[in-house]
C-alpha cells in the first residue's frame, strides 16, 4: 500500500494535486493539517483514493480532530499537526503520544521542516510544507516485507 503525507499546504493546492498525479498508483492520502480547504478540493478531484486529514492550527474554523488512530495495512499510524505536542520545541511529547497509541508511525506536522526517522521501533515523518519554495511531501509504502518512508520534491 503507498501513502502520501502532506502538510501545510496553505492554499498551494498545485504542488499537491501535481505530487498526486505523479503517484497515481497511491492508495491513501493523509494531510497533517493546515489545509483543510485544500484537501477538499483533491477528495473531489480523485474520489477513488481515500483521505484522512488532522486539524492544523490555521483550520481556524475547522471541525476535524487535531488526532487521528488508524490501521492502513495492518500497521497503526498516529497524525497530529503537531501544533498542540510543542513540536517546534523537539519531537519527544510527540513520541510519547504515539507510544501512548503503540503507532508503527507518527506523522506531524507544523514546523514545515522534513523529518524521516526510525527511532524505537517506530517511523517518525513530517513531510514538511508542500507550499512554496522548497515544498515537500511524504511517501510512505507499507508491504508485507516492511515500511519504506521517503521525503520528495514537491515540483
Amino acid at each position: 500500500m503507498k501513502i502520501l503525507v502532506f502538510s501545510d499546504t496553505h492554499g498551494d493546492m498545485t504542488k499537491m494535486k501535481r505530487a498526486i498525479l505523479s503517484h497515481s498508483d497511491a492508495e491513501v492520502i493523509i494531510h497533517c493539517g493546515d489545509g483543510e480547504t485544500d484537501l477538499n478540493y483533491m477528495k473531489n478531484a480523485f474520489p477513488d483514493k481515500a483521505f484522512y486529514n488532522v486539524k492544523g492550527n490555521c483550520d481556524w474554523f475547522s471541525d476535524l480532530s487535531p488526532a487521528l488512530e488508524l490501521t492502513l495495512n495492518g500497521k497503526r499510524i498516529f497524525v497530529t499537526h503537531g501544533h498542540l505536542y510543542g513540536a517546534k520545541s523537539g519531537i519527544m511529547n510527540l513520541c510519547y503520544a504515539a507510544k501512548e497509541k503503540q503507532a508503527d508511525i507518527l506523522l506531524f506536522g507544523h514546523t514545515h521542516t522534513p523529518l524521516n526517522e526510525y527511532d524505537g521501533g517506530m517511523y517518525i515523518m513530517n513531510p514538511g510544507s508542500c507550499h512554496g519554495y522548497g515544498a515537500t511531501y511524504g511517501i510512505i509504502d507499507i508491504t508485507d516485507k516492511g515500511i519504506l518512508t521517503s521525503i520528495a520534491d514537491a515540483k
